[in-house]
Parts: structure tokens; sequence; C-alpha cells
């Protein structure tokens, strides 16, 4: 009975001794994040850096002189961070240029009504007189093909399917709606069309049309037809226009230009672990921006929550176990070729990256994390949610991480995006209302400390790997 009642005082003992090291490991995980979160309310640089190259470089297309002057800047302000080394990674990028502004109007029976219009990336002119034909208005892709060339031959495609709006997490009206952005040319080419017409997307009616990328994929050169994005207000006038004359006619004129590759570079600043130095853990946005504005949300945010999670790392004294890279890459918005070049890299220097946090998502008030992993490998992430509820970060979901961190392949790597509430992204995305006064400086701030401190977590408590 004695050495029963011993064994069970020690049981006792160890769990109580267990139980406390885990609340003093908690508790001490705590402060780390409260300090993080103190830091970038308090004492952050990433609003200064934003305004900098918002205000003082502006859009930031790739292969364009005020891309360079981005790649510069940054660089120089990593240089002052105190990191281990910053450098250039070189990386060809494609070159296309806007030019003058674009004009177009609906002609119904003789009277001109103006809409606003953007080229699509990578679109080609039209003549320089314009384009001017009959319009056809079509919800998807699939009704361009059952319409057939008799029916489109010669004629402007409309293509007019909204975001859907029942969609609480706006990404996913994003995605239902873009293939006709990014397709729409090459399929209504297929059946004779002379130009196509996209409706911006944009979840809210207002008049600032939304460019992005469009590919004419595998079709002849000859086969190339221009294509812009019409405003809301303006996709919705043409389309109740269009129920009371079907022949009415739209003209539109660009004069956008494909150059040659151009070099350019993505920006890298490396801190070596102190006790893995062989494990990399990269944090990251796109340094490049479409050019009808400075590009703030998309993705001047991401760059410099990025280069902030060092920055409050610096001022806490705090230096991580694993190799950390701060990426500012280049080129995410119209053909990915930075992510692809570091990814290159990487594989050719053998590198391992145990993990990867992109911020291509805004700069608004931060929910949560989005993951690519196995499921031992997101229980143990999600397990963090208790550290963050203070600081209402509750969505911890599997999905899309970032395009540019997407190539990374390193085994058993975990990616994780930053999700900001979305509500109001699309109000701005690549339209020439994404500046600097549609940042709030607290969100931007707290979605640094956010990132810092999911950085600091995964240094401190590692990856689960599949053995």
């Amino acid at each position: 009975m004695i050495i029963k009642n011993l064994m069970k005082k020690s049981i006792v003992s160890v769990v109580l001794v267990l139980n406390s090291f885990f609340l003093f490991a908690q508790t001490n995980e705590e402060k780390m994040i409260k300090e993080i979160y103190k830091s970038s309310l308090t004492n952050s640089k990433c609003y200064s850096w934003l305004d900098h190259l918002s205000n003082q470089i502006g859009s930031r297309l790739s292969g364009s002189a005020s891309a360079e002057k981005a790649v510069q800047y940054t660089r120089a302000q990593m240089e002052t961070l105190g990191f281990d080394r910053v450098y250039l990674q070189e990386v060809m990028v494609p070159k296309w240029m806007r030019g003058e502004k674009e004009t177009a109007y609906i002609l119904d029976n003789k009277s001109k009504t103006n809409v606003p219009i953007c080229a699509l990336g990578g679109s080609i002119a039209t003549s320089k007189s314009g384009l001017i034909a009959e319009v056809i208005e079509v919800q998807s892709l699939e009704e361009l093909a059952a319409l057939g060339t008799d029916k489109i031959k010669g004629k402007i495609v409309f293509y007019n399917r909204p975001m859907d709006n029942e969609q609480i997490e706006s990404f996913h009206a994003y995605s239902g709606a873009v293939d006709q952005r990014y397709d729409g040319a090459k399929e209504a080419s297929k059946f004779g069309a002379v130009g196509t017409i996209v409706r911006s997307m944009n979840l809210r009616l207002d008049d600032f049309p939304h460019t992005g990328a469009q590919s004419y994929g595998d079709i002849p050169k000859s086969q190339y037809i221009p294509t812009a994005a019409i405003s809301t207000n303006g996709a919705e006038l043409l389309s109740k226009k269009l129920k009371s004359n079907s022949k009415l006619k739209f003209y539109f004129k660009q004069s956008c230009e494909q150059f040659d590759d151009v070099l350019s570079h993505n920006v890298v600043g490396e801190i070596k672990g102190t006790e893995h130095p062989d494990k990399i853990m990269v944090v990251g946005g796109h340094l490049d921006s479409w050019d009808l504005a400075d590009g703030s949300h998309d993705d001047g945010a991401g760059v410099v929550q990025s280069m902030e999670v060092v920055n409050i790392f610096k001022n806490l004294g705090y230096k991580p176990k694993n190799t950390i890279r701060v990426v500012l890459f280049m080129n995410e918005e119209n053909g990915l070729r930075g992510g692809k070049k570091y990814e290159e890299l990487s594989l050719a220097n053998n590198e391992n990256h145990i993990f990867a946090l992109e911020s291509d998502s805004g700069g608004f008030s931060p929910r949560g994390f989005s993951l690519e992993c196995d499921d031992a490998q997101f229980d143990k992430i999600a397990s963090f949610t208790k550290v963050f509820e203070p600081y209402l970060i509750h969505s911890f979901v599997k999905g899309h991480s970032g395009s540019d961190i997407g190539p990374l392949t390193s085994k058993n790597i975990v990616k994780a995006g930053l999700k900001p509430d979305s509500q109001r992204y699309f109000d701005y995305h690549h339209a020439a209302n994404d500046k600097f006064d549609a940042v709030d400086k607290r969100e931007l701030e707290l979605g640094a400390a956010t990132m810092a401190s999911l950085m600091y977590l995964i240094d401190q408590n590692g990856i689960d790997t599949k053995q």
C-alpha cells in the first residue's frame, strides 16, 4: 500500500511538473506575441515604407523604370535592418505598356454614351482609329461556344457575368468569374470575334475599370484581338441598352504594346538561423503592381508587411532558430516569373524550405491564414488559435496560400497565406483607386504583427513532417 501511494504521488508530481512546464511555455509564447503586436503598433516602419513606394515611386508594372526604382529602394531599406545579407536575383520579365488612356462609347441610334474602360494586361492595341462593331453579350465561355461562329463573327463579345455576390468569401466570387477575363479574348477569337469587353472583377457598382492579366494561349498572333475591361456601371448600362437595341455598336480605342522581355530582380534579405541554418522560412509579397495606380493594397502592403516582420524581430532582439528570408517577388501580376525563378534557384542550390508565408490579399484587418499542408501540419498550426484569440485572428483554413510561393516544392513544406478581411479588397483590386489613402495604417500594422507572430510560432515549434 505504501509503495502504491508513493507511485501515485510520483505520477501526480510528474503530471504537475509537465503541466507547469506547458503553462510556462504557453505563457512565454503569449508574452512574445503580445510584444510583437506592441512593436508593430508602436514602432513599425511599414506604413512609411508604403508611403514611399506609393507616393514617391508609384505604379510598378514589371519591366518599367518605376519597378526598378522599387527594387533599389526596398534593397536599400532592407540593408538597414540587420540582415546577414541582402541580394538581388536576376529574372527576365515581360514588358507591356498601356500607352495613352483608352476611350470607349456606346453608339445607340446615333447617340454616343462614353463609358470607362481599360486595356487588359498583355492585350494588343486596336487600330489607330479604334474599333467599332456590333456587340453580343454572353455570361460564360460555355455560352460563347454554344452561340458559335455564325452569331459571333465580326462582333465584339461582351462578357458580363458578375462576381457572385452571395459568396461571403470574396476571393471565391473572384475565382468564379475571372476565367472570362483571362481566357475571354482567346476563346472569342476562335469564333471570329473582332474584340472583347469584359465586366470588371468588382463586387460593387462604380466607374473604375479593373485591369488584370489575360492570355492568348497558343493561338497564332494573327488571331489576337484587342480586349478591355469595362467598369461595372458601364457594363450595367451596356447590358441595359442591348436589351432594347441588339444592333447597337460599341467603339473602343487602345494603344498598348508588348515589348521584348527585360531584366529585373527579386529582392531577398536573409537572416541565418542560429540552430538550423539549412532550414529556410520565407515571408514575402510581390513588388510589381499594375500601372493604373500605386498598387498600395496589391501588393505594396504585402511587401512592407514582410519587411516589417524582420524589423519587429530586430526591435525585440529575437534571433530565429531557422533561416528567415524576406523575398520580394517581381512579376506576379503578368507572368509569375519571380516566383518561378526563386524556385529554380532553390532547386539548383538544393535548398530546404520548411515554411513559406505570403501576403497578397490587401492591407486590411487580418483574420487568419489559408494553409497548404497535410492534416497533421494543419492541426499543429490550428492549435495556435489560443494565442491569436486576443487579436481577433480566428480563421485557420485549408486553401490557396499565394501565387509567388506556389512554385516552391521543398519536401514537407508548409505554405500559408495571410487572410485579411476581404470584403473591400475587390473595390480596389487592379483599379485606379488602389492608392495609399485606401490603406489604413493600423490595419496594415496588425497584418504585419500577425505574420510575425506566425513566423515566430513556426520557428519555435517546428513543422511536423511525414516519416
